[in-house]
């Protein structure tokens, strides 16, 4: 009797985010003998993480509808179960293989399975169509498809198109030779020894090639981590780096504020060949200051320019005006004046009395600049003279950097034996790094979205 091969034809849906960081929302299997299916099992899934507002758009699965629903490990047995035996098939099944292995990896069970991909499959019985997006592939071939962006219905969907390309491929040939294991498991043996020599911690790592040139410069809370996505993403970009990267070095900074740092400043020296991202600026807009013709100083979010002084900077638009809305709030300003709410007339808090009348001249020039005024020099003294101390790179010791009069002077290491309390001490350990807008904008940006052991203000020599 011929041993019958079983399918096990899936579709996931993801929270979306960083790679190899996404979370399972929804997961829809169908157990095919390449006949009819046999078996069946869909569920919604609780990620434990947010859904990236983009991802909501798409698929309409959003948190509230996940908080009861199943976790993974829930349901990790049952996805064992269906799919034992089967090769694993999926409209892009690199993408479905890795986030379930992924899943499988953090309970500890090694999840491997044949793969079959319909995209490929697809591009080889079927060629010259317009498109090969699900979507667009099942409507072009006549193949019903409801609940796009849904797993159910994109599963049953790739039922439909799957056993259509079977019926194509009459000698098998195609479908054996495009058989594939997952890729994470099939690793260069000269990737899986840099991996295996990187340590789980924070730091920059170093890219060389068979000539020892530096051709990548990245940095993570966890290198070995990191290291891991880059070989086995499957990009280009990724594949070059994995064909051509010989041995990884790697510096340990303790905390990521220290990693940006360098990481800047080295990519800058080096010019590695494969870090295009970092030659862009690293912030996009800036919060200025003008005084109008009433009178009234007011803040105003621009674009990035290097010709006018900043008082703060911002990787992205909407960064900068949650901060302004914040600023607005704690010193009592009009948001009209602030640029958070456009009219000719009164600002909207001015109407609830949250507002003392500056909008409408109502309060006068002085009393409002007060509090503006108070705001400017407040912000300008907590960045100009500062040690930020920090994790260092074992548990003994800390890390320090330096900011005098406005400027990044550079970062050290100290041990938690010797008790350094003394500012000018802390000062005398310095390696010193080269300031730019960019390094303060960084330093900025991480002291807004983290925290800290704690800065000493030198200008009064005052610990928060």
């Amino acid at each position: 009797m011929v041993n019958k091969r079983m399918y096990a034809i899936l579709d996931i849906e993801t929270t979306g985010g960083k790679y190899n960081e996404e979370g399972i929302t929804e997961i829809a299997i169908y157990k095919f003998d390449g006949h009819k299916i046999v078996d069946q099992f869909s569920s919604l899934i609780n990620p434990e993480k947010p859904i990236q507002p983009f991802v909501v758009n798409l698929t309409g699965i959003n948190n509230e509808m996940l908080r009861h629903a199943p976790k993974f490990y829930e349901v990790a047995k049952r996805i064992i179960e269906i799919t034992d035996g089967c090769i694993m098939v999926a409209h892009n099944a690199l993408f479905d293989n890795r986030i379930l292995t992924t899943e499988f990896d953090r309970l500890g069970y090694p999840f491997e399975k044949e793969t079959l991909c319909t995209v490929e499959l697809a591009k080889k019985l079927i060629p010259d169509m317009p498109s090969y997006s699900l979507g667009k592939l099942v409507r072009s071939l006549g193949i019903p498809l409801s609940d796009r962006h849904r797993a159910q219905g994109d599963a049953k969907a790739t039922v439909a198109l799957f056993k259509m390309l079977l019926a194509k491929d009459t000698s098998k040939e195609i479908i054996t030779e495009t058989l594939r294991k997952d890729p994470k498991r099939e690793m260069a043996p000269k990737l899986l020894d840099i991996i295996e020599n990187a340590p789980s911690e924070t730091g920059v790592y170093y890219m060389h090639n068979e000539a020892g040139n530096i051709i990548y410069i990245g940095k993570s809370r966890n290198i070995r981590k990191r290291l891991m996505q880059h070989f086995t993403n499957d990009n280009r970009k990724s594949k070059k780096i994995q064909r051509e990267v010989k041995a990884v070095t790697f510096e340990k900074t303790g905390n990521e504020m220290i990693a940006l740092l360098k990481e800047f400043e080295e990519i800058k020296q080096n010019r590695p060949l494969f870090n295009r991202s970092l030659r862009h600026p690293v912030f996009t807009h800036q919060l200025t200051s003008f005084v109008d013709e009433n009178g009234y100083i007011n803040l105003k979010i621009e674009k990035a320019d290097g010709r006018k002084k900043a008082i703060s900077t911002f990787s992205n638009y909407q960064q900068a005006k949650s901060a302004l809305f914040r600023i607005t709030e704690e010193n009592q300003l009009c948001q009209k004046l602030t640029g958070l709410y456009e009219t000719k007339k009164q600002c909207f808090n001015y109407s609830i009395n949250e507002c003392y009348g500056a909008c409408v001249n109502k309060e006068p020039a002085a009393e409002y600049n007060n509090r503006v005024q108070a705001f400017l020099e407040q912000h300008a003294n907590e960045n100009q003279n500062l040690l930020i101390i920090d994790r260092g790179r074992d548990v003994e010791e800390r890390s320090v950097i330096l900011i005098e009069n406005g400027k990044f002077k550079g970062y050290g290491f100290y041990n938690l034996n010797y008790q350094i309390n003394n500012p000018e001490i802390l000062k005398s350990i310095i390696n010193p790094m080269q300031d730019s807008r960019d390094v303060r904008h960084i330093i900025q940006n991480y002291l807004r979205k983290n925290k800290v052991l704690k800065t000493i203000n030198l200008s009064v020599n005052k610990v928060n």
